[in-house]
Parts: structure tokens; sequence; C-alpha cells
């Protein structure tokens, strides 16, 4: 890696720790009330503790010498015994109402953030990575919040503790405090060892649920490629690792556990030792030595804080996980109009786009009138998908602008932009519970019934539908269909929908030859008029566009018909060189198929 790039990495690394550290703050305040009242709780419970021994201490002294205020004093042992069991309940309730909300917050920002980014940068993160973001790293930063307020109210009973060996006796303080900077030193090795053990296995847990995924959606090539069982050892290839950083979780805490449980006993042997030798001095009572020994005890729980701690910094690297989401810019829209009635004219104007440090186009200067078919063509890679993303602004690029009936797209609403522009592409994926809906989804209100089913018809998908079980009432779930009935279901999506613009992302790329020619003519005849802006792979499709834009390595290599670049430009037609084949081998077949049935 070279030295500019580490500095980028570092300079991502500290953003996104900041948002997560902001989204923290933000998951708190959302839930101020009821962290607060966690915090109060466990303070008034710590509080009890920490008073319990010197009131037990009291109380046995009183009992010892038959003073009648020991009844009294007894009553009150059991009122802070109480207390402490009643403060620790009511606290654990509100720690799981504090972790449910910070964690649907935490949810509800990320998800929110990752649709309202552009695709491309949404997809920066694996579909596995990123649901594993938004839910095991999710609820586990939803505890941060009261983790904070369960490990500050873990410092009282050792910092009163001490106070009050102070209180009682000098000497047997100072017996405990010879102990003090061991009890540090052990703090500080735990959190640094705890975040990055941690850390390392959040991100092996990442990538593992990222390559399942990639694998369940992959499912029938692997099968029928053969390859289940390489497949299994690639999603399993980091579970050595996983295993080895979760042991190493266990083994710091083990570690931690294990040396507290050493220097615990010698202190509280040492508080005892010198406590023992003041008592036979008659410089405390049996109570207080009971009181001494019990403080002791407190002041060395580091089980409390260290599990504070521990929850404090898995809950952390977990925020940084889903705060990658959070990090995720915004496609952000202004509040202008377009004019009504307009034509629908595009305009780019010196746009260029970078994709990995590369620009994929280059400055791409061209003005589509109102109500133009236009087809975009070119080799793969050469730019046809992000033209077309880019012109209906599902990304923004890097340089230029768009302008739409000359409005810039990115000063217009985005709820004008989604009611005038439409989109169908060539894998869509179809929402809703009906397939009636699938076809209604989008943006505003959705279109009614016949408008539904004429936008099927149009897409040549009537036909199908009607036979499923309940025609467009059938549940998605229950309607099993090939991958041209998909992306006919798709085009029907987008023609009900259709606006001034509409973009064709090579949306007919699984259907034969007839039927995409059919859907062509539906077009041009019984959706709304408009612009058209139409990826294409297929010669009929460049034939009866008004105009073609050829693309060559992102940058526009020619414009005009399709006749007159056919004519001219032999590379041009060396782009359809395939698809004429294909073409002419289906209208032989269709010729052979009349002959027979003659």
């Amino acid at each position: 890696m070279s030295p500019p790039d580490a500095v980028d990495d570092a300079a991502q690394a500290a953003a996104v720790a900041r948002t997560a550290d902001r989204a923290l703050v933000a998951a708190a305040r959302h839930s101020a009330g009821r962290t607060a009242a966690v915090l109060g709780c466990t303070l008034g419970a710590a509080a009890a503790a920490l008073a319990e021994p010197a009131v037990l201490g009291h109380t046995l002294d009183l009992l010892l010498r038959r003073d009648p205020a020991g009844s009294a004093w007894t009553l009150l042992c059991a009122a802070v015994i109480a207390a402490e069991v009643a403060l620790d309940a009511v606290g654990a309730r509100l720690t799981g109402e504090v972790d449910g909300r910070s964690t649907a917050r935490l949810r509800r920002l990320a998800l929110a953030r990752l649709l309202r980014t552009a695709p491309h940068h949404a997809a920066r993160h694996a579909p596995g990575d990123t649901a594993a973001r938004l839910t095991a790293h999710a609820t586990e930063a939803g505890k941060v919040p009261a983790a904070v307020a369960h490990a500050v109210a873990a410092l009282l009973p050792p910092l009163g503790a001490v106070t009050a060996l102070f209180l009682i006796d000098l000497w047997t303080a100072l017996a405990f405090l010879v102990g003090v900077p061991f009890l540090v030193l052990l703090l500080r090795a735990f959190a640094r060892d705890t975040h990055t053990s941690v850390a390392r296995y959040q991100q092996v847990q990442l990538e593992t649920a990222g390559r399942l995924t990639e694998a369940l959606a992959g499912a029938r090539t692997i099968a029928a490629a053969g390859t289940a069982e390489r497949e299994r050892a690639r999603i399993l290839a980091r579970l050595p690792e996983l295993g080895t950083e979760g042991r190493r979780m266990w083994q710091v805490y083990g570690g931690t556990t294990a040396r507290s449980a050493a220097l615990m006993p010698m202190l509280l042997y040492a508080v005892l030792a010198v406590g023992g030798i003041r008592l036979s001095a008659g410089a405390i009572g049996v109570g207080e030595l009971l009181a001494a020994v019990r403080y002791a005890g407190l002041a060395a729980g580091i089980g409390a804080v260290t599990g504070g701690l521990a929850a404090v910094v898995r809950g952390r690297s977990a925020t940084r996980r889903t705060a990658a989401l959070l990090a995720l810019p915004v496609l952000g829209h202004g509040r202008a109009r377009l004019p009504e009635g307009g034509p629908g004219t595009l305009e780019l104007r010196g746009v260029r786009v970078v994709r990995g440090g590369a620009a994929v186009l280059h400055d791409i200067s061209l003005v589509i009138p109102g109500g133009t078919t236009v087809a975009v063509v070119g080799r793969s890679g050469a730019g046809k998908t992000l033209f077309a993303a880019v012109a209906g602004r599902l990304t923004d690029p890097d340089a230029g602008r768009v302008l739409l009936d000359g409005v810039p797209l990115r000063e217009v609403s985005a709820e004008v932009l989604r009611r005038e522009v439409g989109y169908a592409f060539d894998r869509p994926v179809l929402l809703g519970d009906t397939v009636g809906e699938a076809i209604a989804f989008g943006a505003g209100q959705g279109p009614g019934p016949e408008a539904v089913r004429a936008a099927a018809r149009a897409a040549g998908a009537d036909l199908f539908v009607r036979r499923l079980p309940h025609a467009y009432g059938t549940r998605l779930a229950d309607a099993p269909m090939s991958g041209g009935e998909v992306q006919r279901l798709g085009l029907a999506r987008a023609f009900a929908h259709a606006g001034r613009l509409l973009v064709l992302d090579d949306a007919t790329s699984s259907l034969d030859t007839v039927t995409a020619r059919e859907v062509e003519r539906a077009l041009a005849r019984e959706i709304r008029p408009g612009t058209r802006i139409v990826v294409a792979h297929r010669l009929s499709s460049a034939v009866r566009a008004d105009l073609v834009v050829w693309l060559e390595h992102g940058r526009i290599r020619a414009t005009g018909t399709h006749g007159e670049l056919w004519r001219h430009e032999p590379a041009y037609r060396a782009v359809f060189a395939a698809d004429t084949q294909r073409e002419t081998d289906e209208d032989t077949e269709r010729d052979t198929q009349r002959e027979a049935a003659r």
C-alpha cells in the first residue's frame, strides 16, 4: 500500500470512529431519561452496597454490647439489603429497555443512511457484511449507553471502600493500598488486549457472514458447477481464525480474572492481618474489623469494573462496524420542482464519473430532446449502466451537471424526481406481498388495479399473471417465475410509474426477440409519452430508437441514427455482430416451426 493510500485509510478510520462516538451519544440522548434512571439505580445499589459493611459492623458492635439500639440497627441492615436488591432489579429492567431502544435507533439510522446513499456506495459492503452490521453488531453497540452507566457505578464501591478504610483505620487502608498499583496495571492491560481481540473477532465474523450470503445467493450456480465442497471450504476458511480470536478474548478475560483472583485474597489477608493486630491493640472493635474486611473486598472488586469495561469496549468496537454504514454519503435532494408539462429534455454537461480512482465516464456532454427515444450502445465495460444511473440520478457525477427540463437534478426534490424519472433493470427485485403490489410498488400514490393491468399488458406480463392461482392477488412467494417473467414484472412496474423520463437499463435482456419487440412497440404506443433511455444490447432496440449514443471506454464515440452509424461505422456494426446472428437464428427457427405446422 502506498503512503497516500495509508493516509486515506487512516483518515477514513478516524472519520468512522468519530461517527461511531456521535452515534453513541445520540443513542444515549434518545433514551436519556431511562439511561439516567439506570445510572441512578446502579449508583443507589452501589451506595447501598457501600453502606452495608458499616451498618453491619456497627450493628454487630451494638449487639455484642447488648445495646438496646441494636434492634433498630438490625432493621436498618435489612432495609439497606432490601434497597440494594430492589435497585438492582429495577436497574436490570431499565437496562433491557435502554439496550433495546438504543439498538433500534442505531439500526434505524444505519438503515436510513443505507437507503439514502447511492447504490454503488451501498454496494461497498457485501449483503452478509451489511446484515451482520445491522443485527449482531448493532445489538452489541446498543448496549453501550447502559454499560457506561454500569461501569461508572462500578467505580463507586472501590473508591468509596478505600475512603471507608481510611475512616476506619489508617493502617488497614495503607495495607490495602500496597496492592492498588497492581490492580491498575491489570485493568489497563485488560482494556488494551480486549479491544484488540474483539476488533479482530468482529472483522473475521463480518467476512465469514459475507461469504455465506454470497454462497446462498449463488446456490444454483454452485450446484451446477459442482463446487459445493470448495465453497464450503471457502466459507469456513477463517473459522479457525474466528475460534482463535474467540479463545483469545476468553484468555484475556480469564487471565485477568485469574490474576485478580490471586491478588484479591492477598489484599484481604493483608487487611485482615493488620486489622487483627489493630484489634488486639484495642484501636478498633470487632465490628470495625468486619467492616474493614468487607470494604477491602469491595475495593478489590475488579470483577465488576472489568465486566463493565469489557461491555463498553465490545460495544464501541461494534459501533464502529455499524457506523461504517452511518458514514456512507447521502444522496441529498433539493426542493425544486420541474416545469409543468415539460417534455423531458435531458442535458448532460461535462459529466465525469470516477470509480476506484479511475475515470469511468469522461466529459460526457449531450442534449437529448424531450420525447426522444435514445439507445445507449457499446461493448461491455463501455459505461452504459453508469450513464443510465447518472441520467436518472441514481448517482451523482464527480464533475459536471445533469439537467431535466432545465432544472439540475441535484436541486429537484426526491418526491418529484422519483415520480418523474422511472427505471427498469436487467435483474429487478420484486417488492410487495402480491404480484399486483409488486407492479404498483413505487413512490407516491400507487396506480389503481386497471393501471396495473394495463402496465402488465404493455410489458407482456398479463397473460402469465392471469394464469397464476389468484392472478394479480397471488403472493410472490407462491408464484415461481422464470427470469424473463420477473423481468416483465420489473418492466410493468416501470411502465406503471412512467414519468417524463424512463430509463431501461438492459431491461429486456431475458426476453426473447419477439417479446422484446412487442414491449418496444407498447412502450412507443401505450405508455405515457416522454423521453426514453434504453441501454441496448439488441439490434432491434437501436433500430427503433430516434437517436443512438455510442459509448466506448467511457466516452461518446458517436451519436446519430442507427442507419447513419450502421452505414458509415464498421466498428459500430461489430458491436451488434453477436446479436445480429442471434436474431437471425431465432427468425430461422420460427420459420422452420411455421413450415412444420403447415
